[in-house]
């Protein structure tokens, strides 16, 4: 660009300069004064200037219409459709009236060089605000055909094209600081260098997004379209946009949450695409048993529980192994506390392991395990640890659901009681054994 500025600055076209003595000439034998010849002469060669640039800018603007048009239509790329519709060509069509002015005006404005100089510096601001929207039209253009290809549609393009314009800025403002200053690059690049540690506090925040952006896309960190929770921003929801400065989060209430994009770097986020890919969805879930209601089982319990599917063939083989081990060690059974023992807790651990073992809506690739956690104030926890095959979240919600009203409803059968409060039965004074259920047959 400074190139193209230099060459149109000491460029002189030789027929308009004839064309400005022929008209100083023909003013003066009209008997007009030299000072006022001359200004008329400045008159009509800038509009003579200004209506040739606006003629070639109507013209080209035409003929770029309709050549890219018809080769976008024939092409079987649709690149060059994306280019067409962000009005590329036509940006590229008023840049060369622009060069032309430029051109032209170092010879209109010859005997005015301070005027002369200035409306200069106005033409070339103008051309190189008009080459920035060339650049970013053309990005735009890219960024849109990109997004129809599958493996760039999860890509934060955003930031990519605002990578490239941001470096394009940077040039095109440096060309400016040197046409309006007239100083070289040299010079204005040492005078930056000296201001830098005010630079870096004012674009604190983009040059932290920068470097972010550049971590979060080489480290595949997230990608448009990942589910992601980050707490802190209140962001649980779907990526829709990944910006130099910003990610958008759609939640799943529909609300649209915004982060900083160095937050990804600083703070910690979860993303659930790993979930996504895999074979399940995790569930998670405790049950807390009241401590009170957990005891050994009788044998007329045993025998009662026998009629529970699930869990006969184990009550069998493990009382079995229970009475042989008793009768061995000669153990007294008149206090049940002696010897080895079936307690309700227990075997109801074994039956909502074999429950989720024969539940068609888990994955029994993945893990599976019914475990007791550490005892707590409330109770026993008793926690469900597996994975839904269907990942979706509302099915995901109605299989975990389906799971815990059938163990809830179960407890009474094991003469186990849920922790609430407060508990209505010690409220009440009743102890929670003397509510015993029976076994359905």
């Amino acid at each position: 660009m400074p190139l193209i500025l230099y060459f149109c600055r000491k460029t002189e076209s030789k027929e308009l300069l004839d064309m400005k003595r022929w008209i100083y000439d023909r003013l003066l034998d009209t008997g007009m004064g030299e000072y006022m010849a001359t200004i008329l002469n400045l008159g009509i060669l800038l509009v003579i200037t200004l209506l040739i640039a606006f003629i070639m800018d109507w013209v080209l603007w035409k003929l770029f219409r309709y050549i890219t048009v018809r080769v976008a239509r024939k092409s079987r790329n649709n690149f060059d459709n994306f280019l067409v519709s962000h009005r590329v060509p036509l940006a590229v069509a008023h840049l060369f009236p622009l060069i032309f002015v430029l051109m032209a005006f170092p010879t209109v404005f010859q005997d005015f060089p301070f005027w002369g100089k200035l409306a200069w510096k106005l033409a070339a601001i103008l051309l190189v605000l008009q080459v920035m929207n060339v650049i970013q039209k053309f990005f735009r253009g890219v960024k849109d055909y990109l997004r129809t290809k599958p493996k760039f549609k999860d890509k934060p393009l955003d930031s990519y094209i605002q990578v490239f314009m941001i470096i394009a800025w940077i040039l095109g403002l440096l060309t400016l600081v040197v046409v309006i200053t007239e100083t070289s690059v040299s010079s204005f690049l040492t005078t930056i260098g000296a201001a830098s540690a005010i630079i870096m506090l004012v674009f604190r925040d983009t040059i932290l997004g920068f470097v972010a952006s550049i971590q979060v896309t080489a480290n595949d960190m997230v990608r448009i379209g990942d589910w992601i929770t980050m707490d802190k921003y209140g962001a649980d929801g779907d990526v829709i946009e990944i910006s130099l400065a910003t990610v958008k989060v759609q939640n799943f209430d529909k609300t649209i949450t915004t982060i900083p994009t160095y937050a990804l770097i600083s703070d910690s986020f979860k993303n659930w695409s790993g979930m996504q890919k895999s074979g399940g969805r995790r569930i998670k879930r405790s049950l807390v048993i009241r401590q009170k209601s957990i005891r050994f089982l009788t044998p007329e319990d045993i025998a009662a529980l026998k009629k529970v599917q699930l869990i006969k063939a184990y009550i069998d083989q493990r009382s079995g192994q229970i009475d042989s081990y008793n009768s061995q060690q000669g153990i007294n059974k008149e206090l049940l506390l002696n010897g080895r023992n079936l307690t309700n807790f227990g075997v109801f651990r074994k039956y909502v392991t074999n429950y989720l073992e024969n539940h068609s809506a888990l994955n029994k690739e993945m893990t599976l395990m019914v475990r007791q956690l550490q005892p707590t104030a409330e109770g026993i926890p008793l926690e469900v640890y597996a994975f839904s095959a269907d990942k979706r979240w509302q099915n995901y919600e109605y299989v975990m659901a389906d799971i815990f009203d059938h163990l809830l409803a179960s407890l009474p059968y094991f003469d186990l009681e849920i922790f609430e409060l407060p508990v209505s039965l010690e409220a009440e004074g009743k102890s929670p054994f003397e509510e015993g259920l029976p076994i359905p047959s």
